[in-house]
C-alpha cells in the first residue's frame, strides 16, 4: 500500500458503516465523487467541535471487567485517534461513524461542571470514586480550549469528593495545582496509558497522543508531587507491543508509578473492520499474523464480549501475555501499592439554614 494513500495524523483510515442508522452523518461515496467531479475538496481532515446538551454527566458502570462503578466524560469522540479504541463504537449511537468521524467530530459537553455539582447536591448520593475518561480521554486536544476537565476537578475539590483520571496526554500537568490539593486528602489517582516505548509504533497506533518520552515525564512529575500513578499498559497487541511488557514495566516503575494494569486487545463492533483496514495499510507485511494472533486470544474471533474473558483473553498467546505482566509486577513493583481513595470527607449537600444543624 502506497504511503500516499494513508491519511496522515489519523488512526482510522476510513469511515466505517454505522450499524444503527440507515441515515447517519457519515460522508456518502456519491457525495465524495460529486465533489471530485466539481473540483471541490470534499474532506479537509479538520476536527469539528459540536456542542451537545446532556441531562446528566455521571454514568453508572455495569460491566464487572472495567474496575470502576461510576464514570463521566466531558467529551465524546477523541482526537487522539487510537485505532484500537473501544470507545469508537459509542459514536455510532449518536449517528456518526466509529472511524474517522470519531476522531474528527468531537461532541463537547460544556455544562459538565454544573451537572457534576448538581449530582453532588443530590441527598441520595453517597461518595464513591468517579472516573474521568471512562470512555474518551478528558485531556484530549479539545480540553486545551474548553478546560472542562479542570473545571470539573475544581468541583471535586470543592466537595472533597474522590476521583480518578485516565489519560495519555501531558496536558494533565497544567492542573498540577488542583491535583496536589486533591492528593493531600487522598482524593485522586491518575492512570497514565502507555502502549509502547517505540515512537514509530506510537505514531501510527496513537497518532495524536503525547510522545512516550513526554508520558514518562508525566509519570515522574506527578509521582514527585505525591500524586499516586498507575500505568495502564493497554492494549497489549500480539506481535506489535507484546514483546515490550517487561521493558515498559521497568521504565514506568523507575519513573515512579506505583502499579500497572493491562488488557489484551479486543476489536468489538466496528473496530474490527477499522483495525483490519488500518493494519493492512500501515503494516501489510505482518497484518495477517497479528490478526490471527488476536483471534487466537479470543476463541477464533476479533470480537470478545464475554465478561471475565474479554480483558485477559484465553489460549496460549493470552496466557503468555498475562504471565509476563505477573512477572513484571513481581520484578518491578514489589512493595508498591496504590492507596485506596478517601470517601469519608464528602458530606451530603445541605442547603440554606439546614447547614446550621
Amino acid at each position: 500500500m502506497s504511503s500516499k494513500s494513508i491519511i496522515r495524523g489519523r488512526g482510522a483510515q476510513q469511515n466505517s458503516h454505522n450499524r444503527f442508522f440507515e441515515l447517519s452523518y457519515e460522508m456518502r461515496d456519491d457525495f465524495l465523487e460529486f465533489c471530485k467531479k466539481e473540483g471541490e475538496v470534499a474532506d479537509k481532515n479538520k476536527t469539528q467541535y459540536l456542542n451537545v446538551f446532556p441531562k446528566t454527566i455521571v454514568n453508572k458502570v455495569t460491566s464487572p471487567d472495567v474496575g470502576m462503578a461510576y464514570s463521566m466524560n466531558m467529551y465524546q469522540g477523541c482526537e487522539h485517534g487510537c485505532v484500537y479504541c473501544y470507545a469508537r463504537n459509542s459514536h455510532e449511537f449518536r449517528g456518526y461513524s466509529a472511524g474517522l468521524d470519531f476522531e474528527r467530530r468531537i461532541l463537547v459537553k460544556k455544562s459538565a461542571p454544573e451537572l457534576l455539582e448538581a449530582y453532588f447536591k443530590k441527598k441520595s448520593w453517597k461518595a464513591h470514586p468517579i472516573v474521568m475518561s471512562g470512555n474518551t480521554d478528558c485531556y484530549q486536544p479539545a480540553e486545551k480550549k474548553y478546560q472542562l476537565t479542570r473545571k470539573c476537578l475544581e468541583v471535586f475539590l470543592k466537595y472533597k469528593h474522590p476521583t480518578a483520571i485516565i489519560t495519555k496526554n501531558s496536558l494533565i500537568l497544567r492542573d498540577l495545582d488542583i491535583l496536589e490539593a486533591l492528593a493531600k486528602d487522598n482524593l485522586i489517582t491518575v492512570n497514565i496509558s502507555i502502549t509502547s516505548l517505540s515512537e514509530d509504533t506510537r505514531r501510527i497506533l496513537e497518532p495524536r497522543t503525547a510522545t512516550i518520552k513526554r508520558r514518562l515525564q508525566v509519570v515522574k512529575e506527578l509521582s514527585n508531587k505525591g500524586i499516586p500513578v498507575n500505568v495502564i499498559l493497554a492494549p497489549i497487541i500480539p506481535s506489535i507491543n507484546s514483546h515490550e511488557i517487561l521493558p515498559m514495566a521497568k521504565a514506568v516503575s523507575e519513573s515512579g508509578a506505583l502499579s500497572i494494569a493491562h488488557t489484551i486487545v479486543r476489536l468489538n463492533g466496528a473496530i474490527g473492520e477499522i483495525f483490519t483496514d488500518w493494519i493492512k495499510k500501515t503494516m501489510p507485511d505482518r497484518a495477517d499474523k497479528v490478526l490471527h494472533q488476536i483471534e487466537n486470544c479470543h476463541g477464533g474471533t476479533l470480537n470478545e464480549s464475554r465478561f471475565g474473558v474479554g480483558m485477559r483473553g484465553e489460549g496460549q498467546i493470552a496466557q503468555q501475555i498475562n504471565d509476563l505482566v505477573r512477572l513484571a509486577r513481581l520484578k518491578y513493583f514489589k512493595g508498591k501499592k496504590i492507596p485506596k481513595l478517601n470517601t469519608q470527607l464528602h458530606e451530603p449537600y445541605k442547603d440554606g439554614q439546614m447547614k446550621l444543624f
